[in-house]
């Protein structure tokens, strides 16, 4: 009975919702809100209405109820009473996170640049750099041994370079975009060419790590610097206007609350983000947990992602505005109308070649809207639809169960080929076995340049300042 009541009151909400008020803020908001509410009161979330609790209480004698209030009061105590996602213990930065052996090379006020260690005799000549979303920590890009992205790219013959960003705190409130783009990666370009001699380097940018890349690949293209090789952007949104449940969180009134919150503190905060993104999939990331953790007494799993997940990081109060009014609200990248550092961007003028993966599953950036990229870039574009969501379908090693969804232009110089309807594009592209990671090392492979003997760790000019992971990632 109660079932059958909860399911025909969901029933009664949805159409409710799909009738709305009009304003697609407002029914989006009232969606997110209504059906946050509801699934906090299905009945599997409270022990005597969880056939399953119930069954586990009585094998266990009661024990499962007493070790579930136990984590429920250490949530209470220590977790800002919310259910934690994973257990944390087994991981450690530089052992099994994070753990691809290089050197810090660089370090400025915003971010250390680590240079990975070759793992062959032979390199291709052009080196790559990854710039990672600093809305959490860079590893996410070199997760763990045989699930890095990074340690694949070496293994396959790439020198690789990754920023390491710095927690901000409150004394860098005033750091803006543009100090995030000259201090981060136009700063690495300058390293990586002193100590690789490469007069080009390819990127690879990830979520707004990804922004930032087409950002500097525009401000480069309109000073007439030719430094950029190939770009891949992964899960990355360069066209605003259909962004997804996150415009929920982008509309005026929301960034005026959140720039008021932000005047007081100087930093967006890492549990207020990480609560944003966990609110969006709350019966994946919130009420599972109250399920195993606090009715079934179990312990959290030892996962990798939800461990990188946990370790937030804050966003500077002046960046995370101007991010919020001038793409999420004016859309500005896309129009070409977002100046930087004195320039004016323009996505079109970016000649470079481009790869760009989306995952079919993501809900920070959905796949739809991350393929209008295809439209608004220069240079031929490859895009390529993967399997898993915003972080699993990066996370992508080969496997069994890995697949992605690609298309061919016609011609390699015209981007254009792709329609500009994502559907329409899906409709006619092919599904193949397998992991991007594979499809994207021969694309890339293909424009690296020759082999040649791997670069030194470091030069005279930048030497090494330590071993990787860095100082950063700890704060």
């Amino acid at each position: 009975m109660l079932r059958q009541a909860y399911l025909a009151t969901r029933q009664l909400a949805d159409d409710l919702l799909d009738a709305g008020q009009g304003d697609a803020v407002t029914d989006q908001k009232a969606r997110l809100a209504v059906g946050f509410a509801l699934d906090a009161l299905a009945p599997t979330n409270f022990l005597l209405t969880n056939p399953a609790a119930v069954k586990r209480a009585l094998e266990t004698g009661g024990a499962s109820v007493v070790a579930g209030a136990r984590n429920l009061l250490d949530d209470i105590a220590h977790n800002g009473g919310r259910p934690r996602q994973v257990d944390t213990t087994p991981f450690e930065l530089g052992r099994n996170l994070a753990a691809t052996p290089g050197q810090v090379v660089f370090r400025n006020e915003l971010m250390e640049l680590i240079q990975y260690a070759p793992q062959g005799k032979r390199v291709r000549a052009v080196p790559l750099l990854a710039s990672p979303p600093w809305i959490n920590k860079y590893y996410v890009m070199d997760l763990a041994p045989g699930r890095s992205f990074l340690e694949w790219a070496i293994k396959h013959q790439r020198t690789v370079f990754a920023i390491s960003y710095r927690n901000p705190d409150a004394t860098m409130s005033g750091i803006s975009l543009e100090d995030y783009l000259i201090e981060g990666p136009s700063a690495a370009l300058d390293v990586i060419g002193d100590i690789t001699g490469s007069p080009t380097v390819d990127v690879v940018g990830l979520c707004l790590g990804g922004a930032l890349t087409a950002m500097l690949a525009a401000y480069l293209a309109a000073g007439g610097d030719d430094r950029i090789g190939s770009l891949t952007l992964l899960n990355t949104l360069l066209d605003y206007s259909e962004p997804g449940v996150l415009g929920a969180f982008a509309d005026a009134r929301t960034i005026s609350r959140l720039e008021r919150d932000m005047a007081r503190t100087g930093v967006m905060s890492g549990r207020q983000m990480s609560a944003t993104f966990d609110v969006l999939r709350a019966n994946d990331l919130i009420f599972n947990y109250v399920v195993s953790n606090w009715l079934m007494g179990q312990r959290p799993p030892a996962f990798d992602i939800l461990a990188w997940n946990a370790d937030s990081t804050r966003l500077p109060a002046a960046m995370h505005s101007f991010y919020l009014r001038s793409l999420y609200e004016r859309n500005q990248l896309a129009k070409g109308e977002l100046e930087l550092a004195g320039r004016l961007l323009s996505l079109g003028d970016v000649k470079s070649d481009v790869y760009i993966v989306a995952a079919v599953n993501d809900h920070i950036v959905p796949w739809a809207s991350s393929y209008r990229a295809t439209g608004l870039l220069g240079g031929s574009v490859r895009y390529v639809l993967s399997s898993g969501g915003h972080i699993a379908g990066i996370v992508n090693p080969p496997s069994a169960k890995a697949w992605y969804v690609a298309g061919e232009n016609a011609r390699a110089d015209a981007p254009a080929d792709y329609p500009a309807d994502a559907a329409q594009w899906r409709a006619g592209a092919r599904r193949h076995p397998g992991s991007w990671w594979e499809d994207w090392t021969a694309w890339s492979g293909a424009r690296a340049g020759r082999l040649v003997p791997p670069p030194p760790m470091g030069s005279d000019r930048f030497p090494a300042l330590g071993e990787a992971p860095g100082e950063y990632v700890r704060g």
